[in-house]
């Protein structure tokens, strides 16, 4: 943990080790997943091995109803009030296995959606995108309780425009997930960014992650006062690769996150 910056608190337990805040999912910055849509298509370079597209194959050959379909969009009302049913607060990735904002997603089935969110104000949601155009576009139409950290993904200088989109929504939280990190951001415009979360590339075939743009990223956000999140390095072998970076790990979460724990162990 970095004391350099205001952002001294992180996933560590008491003892001062690491430990993900993962209860019901192995991805490091969230605690639960929740898959209203399943199925996605590729828009951008980041797409080309899709983690969600291989979990499908397998949940399909399973015999997952929700995956009967593979990777073709679907909706499912019967997943809509899980959350409601949840007690526990904790922080939930809002489909892990889809996008919320793709164009095959009605805007009818979005608006109910962020309406559980709003009627769960218990939990945290961390809402995930890569269709920037679409989110301008439908953001002013939604209703946006404090519950909801909306991201965009950048994996490299292409697609840092989706930035702009981001910036303009009435989220309460707004992060990037730089994941998988495939090559160069370049400058980025982090005005009004809370929360940057770098990772490389994992499974077969994953392409390298320069340790240099790593770094960049790493200084343009203390340049800005954004906490930092290093996921991993990745590879074909992403627990031998490891999460250090300058012999450390970088676990920064944003401000919300420390006013929301709080409130979280008041309620526990």
């Amino acid at each position: 943990m970095d004391c350099r910056t205001n952002h001294c608190y992180d996933f560590r337990n008491a003892s001062g080790n690491f430990h993900k805040v993962s209860q019901h999912t192995p991805i490091e910055w969230t605690e639960s997943t929740w898959n209203p849509v399943t199925g996605c298509s590729k828009v951008s370079d980041g797409c080309l091995h899709c983690y969600a597209e291989t979990m499908t194959r397998r949940l399909k050959a399973m015999g997952q109803p929700n995956y009967k379909d593979g990777f073709a969009v679907r909706t499912h009302d019967h997943v809509l009030n899980k959350p409601l049913t949840w007690k526990k607060p904790q922080i939930i990735f809002v489909n892990s296995m889809s996008d919320l904002f793709h164009p095959e997603v009605p805007l009818s089935f979005i608006h109910k959606v962020f309406d559980v969110m709003r009627r769960a104000d218990h939990h945290v949601f961390q809402i995930l995108t890569k269709r920037d155009r679409r989110l301008a576009k439908l953001a002013p139409e939604l209703n946006w309780p404090n519950n909801i950290w909306m991201g965009v993904s950048v994996e490299n200088s292409k697609v840092v425009k989706r930035i702009d989109a981001l910036r303009n929504t009435p989220a309460k939280v707004k992060f990037l997930s730089i994941e998988p990190l495939i090559g160069a951001t370049g400058p980025m415009n982090l005005t009004g960014i809370d929360w940057v979360i770098v990772g490389g590339e994992s499974g077969p075939g994953a392409r390298p992650m320069e340790e240099e743009w790593v770094q960049d990223v790493l200084r343009q956000c203390r340049e800005k006062d954004v906490p930092f999140f290093f996921k991993q390095w990745g590879g074909r072998n992403k627990k031998a690769a490891g999460r250090e970076l300058n012999d450390r790990t970088y676990d920064e979460m944003p401000d919300r996150y420390h006013q929301w724990s709080s409130v979280k162990l008041d309620v526990a």
